[in-house]
């Protein structure tokens, strides 16, 4: 532990009073790690691969498995370092880089699972005119558009942070860098850093949220107005997949917030699990769903087998 120092390292942690047994519980973390690479880099794979799926859709599908990826990638060198191998110092500017990196991403999922939503909206309500509404220039500005929010947002955040002076115990309570934690360690006024993030939830996820939900209403009642049963349940079915996409990341922000908030004599091990399954749980969700659910991706997969099959 470091006192009165603003350049000491900061100490990752990893689940506390279970350090012996970091190397067995490292062994789910790495499966888990590899299934995400592998099933987003698959879908990406295929998605570039196949023409078939050069549509908006996919490509907003191509968006949400890179903003996986990256989370992914960007909180895996040091989870697997601190199980592995006790790493635990991090330097201020790689652990302020982190931070920013998952937080950005998050807010971008946010903002592929909306535009996710509008794709959806814009198929089955206004299904004539779907593909001069969403041509690749407007797909590619929307897209623009997300990835420039959540990048421009977070900046106010982490720049701060490089300003402040660190005099408390440089101990985090995760094995990566978050905003919310870094800031307990600052001896200075963080008053901005507190009202900032409630602010930008509000007007990200909180906002987005909300739109999906009467994005949704609004393609319920379209739906319901369809005079085939079966058309019903066709255009129903092609949102299914984003649906589960939407209540598995909204469901872990929702599970998250609420152990966070009222969970103070909730022991500190459920709270570390609990922000694992956020950044773990839809990003290994994710491909899967579309997978068993999206018929066209599984005639991408198996063309995939098929063709190996083939050539051996």
């Amino acid at each position: 532990m470091w006192l009165n120092s603003s350049t000491a390292p900061f100490l990752l942690t990893g689940f506390p009073g279970l350090e012996r047994a970091h190397c067995w519980i490292s062994i789910p973390f790495f499966i888990v790690y590899a299934s995400v690479i592998l099933g987003n880099g698959s879908l990406l794979f295929l998605i570039r691969d196949d023409r078939s799926l050069h549509e908006p859709m996919y490509y907003f599908l191509a968006m949400l498995a890179v903003t996986d990826l990256g989370v992914t990638l960007t909180t895996m060198p040091t989870v697997m370092g601190v199980l592995w191998l006790n790493h635990r110092e991090i330097s201020h500017e790689s652990c302020f880089s982190q931070a920013y990196f998952i937080h950005t991403l998050s807010v971008m999922e946010s903002g592929v699972l909306l535009a996710m939503a509008y794709d959806r909206f814009v198929a089955i309500c206004n299904p004539l005119r779907y593909t001069s509404i969403l041509t690749d220039s407007r797909v590619i500005k929307i897209g623009i558009v997300v990835v420039m929010r959540a990048f421009l947002s977070i900046i106010p955040l982490v720049l701060r942070l490089q300003w402040f002076p660190y005099c408390h115990s440089h101990i985090l309570s995760h094995t990566f860098c978050l905003h919310q934690d870094v800031i307990k360690l600052a001896c200075a006024d963080i008053t901005f850093n507190r009202i900032y993030p409630v602010v930008l939830v509000s007007l990200t996820g909180f906002l987005d949220s909300v739109i999906i939900l009467f994005s949704y209403i609004l393609i319920l009642k379209t739906v319901m107005n369809i005079a085939s049963g079966e058309e019903r349940a066709k255009a129903l079915n092609t949102c299914v997949s984003h649906v589960c996409c939407v209540l598995v990341f909204y469901v872990t922000v929702i599970g998250l917030t609420l152990i966070h908030r009222f969970g103070k004599h909730v022991p500190h091990v459920v709270h570390i699990t609990m922000s694992y399954v956020y950044f773990l749980f839809p990003p290994l969700m994710n491909p899967i769903i579309y997978s068993v659910k999206t018929k066209q991706i599984q005639n991408g997969i198996l063309r995939i087998f098929s063709l190996h099959r083939a050539i051996a």
